[in-house]
């Protein structure tokens, strides 16, 4: 008999539910998509323009040491040119996100991790996505504030984020995989905003009402182009779509990330330098990477490398997992699943289909 597994909002060590369920087996799929595809709109708002015109950008782009944070303690790098990437999407409570959730809720939090692996050719793409409640090993790393935090054995996966920063989330899934992440991304959601208005709006088919008082969203049927604050307000909602779960919420965002993506590659951004700037400045604001990737020439020569993926056949595959027989609550990677999905990507090959099976999901 399936379980429902519930997870807390802010992430902590053994951290308590507060009452919001999750049925693991579509979900992660949804959710995987919808961060590939903000990825991908970020990377061609951004990096997909000549990056000599917008220099001064550079400075919006947000980065993290982690390569000095992770040391030399690291697993080897793929024997091929494919790349690894670490992508979280994070819904920061700082600055101009203050007022999300009606700012009941501070901190940042990392509800969604992926790995997203570029084989060789860079024709496609696959991603494993880490469920956030999955019981793991912290090993021992460097704090985003300074200083060390010790390892830690079933640390639930996205207090990781919370309470230590990227390179520590950084340092568990390589050595819970033995896969080198080339990269880190982290995406802003409500970053979207300012790059929605940037663009003109973005227009959606709502297949359903949407009255949702406390967001103040208020959406006939048929098609509606919304403007950034209804767009943030739209991915956000759960009170006034379905039954009022998370999963309403999921498919909206992944409805309207998709319509972003169509805006975006059918303006003529080169054809108004001034329209250009606007959506490269939104887009390269919501985006914190590695100091390898934090410039308008790096981004610009990964999007490119990027061209030829095709947003339709990525894969997003979840980690596989188990509940976890001392806290139904949680889940554990499942083995020798698990291992035979990492040591896939460690040697840039196919993922076996046996590699893809989670009891969780009943898969």
């Amino acid at each position: 008999m399936s379980q429902d597994i519930r997870t807390p909002d802010a992430g902590t060590d053994g951290g308590s539910s507060v009452g919001r369920s999750r049925k693991a087996p579509k979900r992660k799929r949804r959710t995987g998509r919808i961060v590939l595809l903000t990825l991908l709109v970020l990377l061609l708002a951004a990096g997909g323009t000549t990056y000599w015109m917008y220099s001064s950008l550079d400075g919006n782009i947000k980065a993290v040491d982690v390569d000095k944070a992770l040391g030399d303690d690291r697993p080897q790098k793929l024997p091929t040119a494919g790349q690894n990437l670490l992508v979280l999407g994070s819904d920061s409570r700082a600055g101009d996100n203050a007022a999300l959730d009606g700012g009941k809720v501070s901190g940042a939090r990392a509800d969604t991790a992926l790995v997203v692996h570029i084989p060789e050719g860079r024709t496609k793409a696959v991603a494993i996505s880490i469920p956030r409640d999955t019981l793991v090993t912290r090993p021992e790393c460097q704090k985003s504030g300074g200083g060390t935090a010790p390892s830690a054995q079933r640390v639930m996966f996205n207090s990781v984020f919370a309470q230590y920063g990227p390179a520590c989330v950084m340092k568990t899934v390589e050595k819970m995989s033995g896969v080198r992440l080339d990269h880190y991304l982290e995406i802003d959601f409500a970053g979207f905003k300012d790059l929605v208005d940037a663009i003109g709006g973005v227009t959606v088919d709502i297949e359903e009402p949407i009255k949702d008082g406390s967001a103040g969203l208020d959406l006939a049927t048929g098609p509606q182009r919304l403007d950034g604050t209804q767009s943030l307000a739209f991915v956000r909602t759960r009170y006034g779509i379905g039954d009022g779960s998370d999963l309403g919420r999921i498919s909206n965002q992944q409805k309207f990330l998709t319509a972003l993506l169509t805006e975006v590659r059918e303006q003529d951004l080169l054809g108004s330098p001034t329209k250009t700037y606007k959506v490269a400045d939104s887009a390269t604001k919501a985006l914190t990477t590695d100091s390898g990737l934090a410039s308008l020439t790096a981004l610009s020569e990964f999007a490119r490398s990027l061209n030829g993926v095709d947003p339709s056949s990525m894969e997003t595959i979840m980690l596989p997992v188990a509940y976890d027989k001392k806290d139904p609550n949680r889940v554990v990677a499942y083995e020798p699943n698990a291992s035979r999905l990492w040591k896939a990507l460690r040697e840039d090959a196919a993922i076996p289909e046996s590699a893809k099976k989670s009891p969780a999901t009943g898969g």
